[in-house]
């Protein structure tokens, strides 16, 4: 097997990375839209003037209040963003917990990348290690400045030179085909959207909490009022969860293949299919990292962790959104590589 199309799979990534600043922030502002659209149907504003006319939405209004929240929606998104893309590597750290690794505290795997990005004719990037009993690696960074290599203790411990070496040229490939830039793209996004759900969801759960402990004393325009923003926040959560689903859309984007050509390019790339067929099947046997639940993050590691995934029993709707093949396919490929 063949390891073919590298450049394809680089200028694919590229393209789909402005697709996807394209398509958040699109995504974004038709949630704004639809939200006034909800509230207007249900004849609530927050500034009263959104009652129905003869049965209809009050479209002047609607769109109006799109109009002047854009300025607030696209500067939070935007310096959300900017944020987050510039300050990718230390929140990736932070939700990892992993440390710089030094090389005096292991020179084995700096020797190791060294001779891969040689081999490979790329600059060496950072190396990160995670104290962590569990096996996994995986790749981060949307440029030169933040490329990251990280590795967990445990994968330190049980693989031999070999197939360490074949982890660490499948994680270099990840880096090579702009994989990482893509898939850091993606978890911002999701992040955002994730948040405002938690908010809105926290927000309402305050509302119900104050209404009912004050519902005795309350006079009925109170109620109302209180009704009226419980209503708000519902229509919020509602179409965060739409905005959410298709968030997971964009996994398809984000093509399993990709998997397969890191697995064919550090092949390649390390020499020994084998090493890197059998680091899988060690892998697969203890998964993930025990600080990550987060399944938008754990799409970096080399192995799923089965635990976010469904389990080995993956049923059929999980696996369609899924952004790793099947581990023993994959070492299947390898072994006839």
């Amino acid at each position: 097997m063949k390891y073919v199309g590298m450049y394809t799979q680089v200028s694919r990534n590229n393209k789909l990375t402005i697709m996807l600043l394209l398509f958040f922030p699109a995504l974004t502002l038709l949630m704004v839209w639809l939200f006034y659209v909800l509230l207007g149907l249900c004849g609530v504003a927050l500034d009263g003037n959104a009652e129905q006319v003869g049965g209809n939405v009050n479209w002047t209004w609607v769109n109006g209040a799109f109009i002047d929240s854009l300025p607030w929606v696209v500067g939070t998104v935007s310096v959300w963003f900017v944020i987050a893309y510039f300050f990718n590597a230390s929140m990736v750290k932070a939700a990892t917990g992993a440390k710089t690794l030094e090389r005096r505290e292991n020179p084995r795997v700096y020797n190791i990348v060294e001779n891969l990005t040689m081999t490979a004719g790329m600059d060496m990037p950072k190396i990160n290690v995670v104290d962590d009993p569990q096996l996994n690696a995986f790749a981060s960074g949307i440029d030169r400045k933040s490329y990251t290599v990280t590795v967990t203790t445990g994968l330190l411990k049980v693989l031999n030179d070999d197939e360490l070496a074949g982890v660490i040229a499948h994680e270099l490939t990840h880096i090579r085909n702009r994989d990482t830039r893509l898939l850091i793209t993606s978890i911002i996004f999701v992040g955002i959207i994730t948040t405002i759900i938690q908010v809105s969801i926290r927000s309402l759960f305050w509302i119900v909490s104050d209404s009912s402990s004050s519902s005795s004393s309350d006079d009925d325009d109170d109620n109302n009022n209180g009704g009226a923003a419980i209503l708000v926040f519902l229509i919020a959560i509602f179409l965060g969860i739409i905005a959410y689903f298709f968030a997971l859309l964009t996994r398809f984007a984000i093509s399993r293949k990709r998997e397969y050509m890191a697995d064919a390019g550090g092949a390649e790339l390390c020499g020994n299919p084998l090493a890197l067929a059998s680091a899988l099947r060690k892998i697969s046997d203890r998964p993930g990292l025990k600080k990550v639940k987060r399944d938008d993050v754990a799409q970096l590691f080399i192995v799923h962790p089965q635990a976010l995934s469904g389990g080995k029993g993956m049923g059929f709707f999980t696996s369609l959104f899924s952004t790793h093949p099947d581990t023993q396919k994959r070492i299947e490929i390898l072994e006839q590589f």
